[in-house]
């Protein structure tokens, strides 16, 4: 399995103004590889998402392609692809989803046993509730209560059980330790990476770098809607290339504590050229003409 993004972009259109969520993104991810996306809130990582899996709202419009290679199958174009295609072709079986704040997306008045149990019947699994759930790393009777009886790191199994109820080979984790503590992150980031060891490809969007560090083979770094470096995580957190990632890198606790400064410009009015130019020391007249991605995987004039 091969999930390859080719010049996507989503724009969604708001009274008066266009939002650019994603612009030109492009990356590959193979099984058995763990990328994660990192950069500050608000960048279009979760767009990204949202567009691989066709569950952007009405007032978008995604352009480029995100070809899903699965081995004895034709090439599937996920932004091309129908509402029907998508939802019965790679909703759970092509593509496995573990959501931002699970115990928010878990159906407050059904056990987890009952949750589970819907998805393995309607992917047509023969699997069991208490096989599934041994799986993710939980208990029988953990499976019996409802949401408001779990704790956080039982909510975030009970999502990655309901991700792997239709084995899938793509697993996509949307900002999957927000609001977590650092334990229950490292724990979660443990299981993300076990499911890329055991052959599956694994998107990991989050603004956590010292989680991406744990489980990550390669980083791929958005900044205003663009991907602006692309590396794998030993190059990238021994020395990434970009301005802008080193900033990320420099802003950690573990490192300089040094914030960015400056804010992120408004998706709706961005700049010409390189984006990050009004926030970065290194920038020079050459950077009102918009960098492309070079042979190293950089977007900057002077990475």
């Amino acid at each position: 399995m091969r999930l390859r993004v080719d010049g996507l972009s989503v724009r969604f259109r708001i009274p008066g103004a266009v939002v650019h969520a994603v612009t030109d993104a492009r990356f590959e991810l193979p099984a058995g590889r763990c990328l994660a996306l990192v950069g500050e809130s608000g960048c279009g990582k979760s767009v990204m998402a949202h567009a691989l899996l066709g569950l952007l709202p009405g007032n978008a419009a995604a352009t480029g392609h995100a070809w899903l290679d699965v081995p004895g199958q034709d090439p599937l174009d996920l932004v091309a692809a129908s509402e029907k295609t998508l939802a019965r072709r790679v909703r759970g079986r092509l593509i496995g989803l573990v959501p931002q704040s699970p115990a928010a997306h878990l159906t407050p008045v059904r056990t987890a046993r009952a949750q589970l149990a819907e998805a393995l019947r309607e992917l047509g699994r023969a699997e069991t509730p208490d096989a599934l759930a041994e799986r993710a790393g939980l208990r029988p009777e953990d499976l019996d209560r409802y949401p408001h009886q779990l704790s956080g790191g039982m909510a975030q199994r009970v999502a990655n059980a309901l991700a792997l109820a239709g084995d899938p080979p793509l697993i996509l984790a949307d900002e999957p330790t927000t609001g977590l503590d650092r334990p229950l992150v490292d724990a979660t980031m443990a299981e993300l990476r076990r499911l890329c060891d055991e052959g599956r490809a694994v998107l990991v969007i989050t603004h956590d770098l010292r989680a991406a560090e744990r489980v990550a083979d390669d980083i791929a770094v958005m900044y205003a809607s663009r991907v602006v470096e692309r590396s794998e995580a030993g190059a990238f957190f021994a020395g990434p290339r970009h301005p802008y990632a080193r900033g990320l890198l420099d802003a950690l606790p573990s490192r300089r504590f040094v914030p960015i400064p400056g804010l992120p410009p408004e998706l709706t009015r961005l700049p010409d050229g390189c984006a990050f130019r009004p926030r970065c020391a290194l920038a020079t007249p050459a950077c009102s003409d918009l960098p492309a991605i070079d042979a190293k995987g950089v977007a900057c004039h002077h990475a």
